[in-house]
């Protein structure tokens, strides 16, 4: 870690991202400042980058959602948090406002996300508000092979799973499909397991399914392989084998791409859940009467509502989800190099930047 703070800036698409200087005011009230033990780089990070999917702040801005480090400052309110190891949350919501009060986090409008809303997490330092820090009890940590760097990606990849998981209410003797089983997917694929389903994993990637069937999958499928009905047909044999329900399958779109969504849309049955995790940009057309007929329903998922993070990161601590086999740490300074590996798929793991 640098002495002299600094960031990677986005200034626009097809520039390279520029390290330049980090200024650090004394934090306002109700914030923080965090020295950043590391940034998971994520799917929606290259959608700002490559895609042209805008920023709610404009540029020029530093990217950046999967934060986790040490506290070494405070604004008056938040004096509790000094010194102490947090996860910041991916999406801060206001915590006041009417649907912050009704457990609406998610949707609140005075939310702020790093590296969207306001500056993000590749840098040395950050400054957030203080609403919502998940603390990292070290004690723990310390028991297992991680290092407070690798918690980073609690605050997107685990999290946002854990909270479509929630949502879709996926609880022992169920049968859950997960589509797309990279970053994102990869977890969604060990929370169900953990919440006791029996979990089918969809790629076209036989690494990350090898990996996978030895952390919660029951059933891996590769799509390039097998599709549509079949893939229904496959799946729907599987339960039988499995003695699962041939009805309420719980259905996790977390590819964030445009066929992705139509196989995981064409596997609704009667009382089926469908929760989009994954985004893209492209457009899907699909036959919404499927819903009406199958009595399912589909879920949205921005985020996860920072009152979840402990019981995410419980699983974490406790081995039931792991961290080790699906990260890798690189150094912040090679992020024009990692984000085109990552957009190349060359990169079999989740990168964490250390500053």
């Amino acid at each position: 870690m640098t002495n002299t703070p600094y960031s990677w800036v986005f200034s626009g698409a097809d520039e390279p991202l520029q390290r330049r200087a980090l200024t650090l005011p004394p934090p306002p009230p109700g914030h923080v400042t965090i020295e950043i033990a590391g940034c998971g780089v994520c799917h929606t990070d290259l959608g700002f980058y490559y895609d042209g999917v805008k920023t709610n702040q404009a540029l020029p801005l530093v990217l950046g959602h999967e934060i986790s480090g040490h506290v070494i400052a405070t604004g008056d309110e938040a004096t509790y948090w000094l010194g102490r190891p947090v996860i910041v949350p991916a999406v801060i919501p206001c915590g006041e406002c009417d649907l912050c009060s009704q457990g609406k986090e998610t949707i609140c409008r005075a939310q702020q996300m790093p590296g969207n809303d306001i500056d993000g997490g590749f840098a040395s330092h950050i400054q957030v508000p203080a609403n919502g820090l998940c603390e990292v009890d070290l004690s723990r940590l310390e028991k297992t092979s991680l290092t407070l760097a690798d918690l980073a990606v609690v605050a997107d990849a685990v999290t946002t799973p854990y909270q479509a998981a929630l949502q879709a209410q996926v609880q022992a003797g169920d049968l859950a499909i997960v589509i797309g089983a990279g970053g994102i997917g990869g977890y969604a694929v060990q929370i169900a397991n953990a919440l006791g389903a029996q979990v089918v994993a969809v790629d076209i990637d036989a690494t990350k399914l090898e990996l996978l069937a030895d952390h919660g999958a029951a059933l891996t499928v590769d799509a390039r392989e097998v599709e549509g009905r079949d893939l229904k047909k496959l799946i729907r044999n599987f339960a039988r084998e499995r003695d699962l329900a041939d009805t309420g399958w719980k259905i996790f779109e977390c590819s964030g791409t445009g066929a992705g969504q139509q196989s995981a849309f064409g596997l609704l049955n009667h009382g089926a859940t469908l929760a989009v995790v994954g985004f893209t940009m492209e457009k899907s057309s699909l036959r919404l009467s499927n819903l009406m007929a199958f009595h399912a329903r589909a879920l949205g998922n921005w985020g996860c509502p920072p009152s979840l993070y402990p019981a995410a990161l419980d699983l974490i601590l406790t081995g039931q989800v792991a961290l080790g086999p699906f990260v890798e740490q690189r150094p912040l300074d090679e992020i024009n190099e990692v984000f085109q590996a990552v957009h190349d798929h060359s990169l079999g793991r989740r990168a964490i930047l250390i500053p």
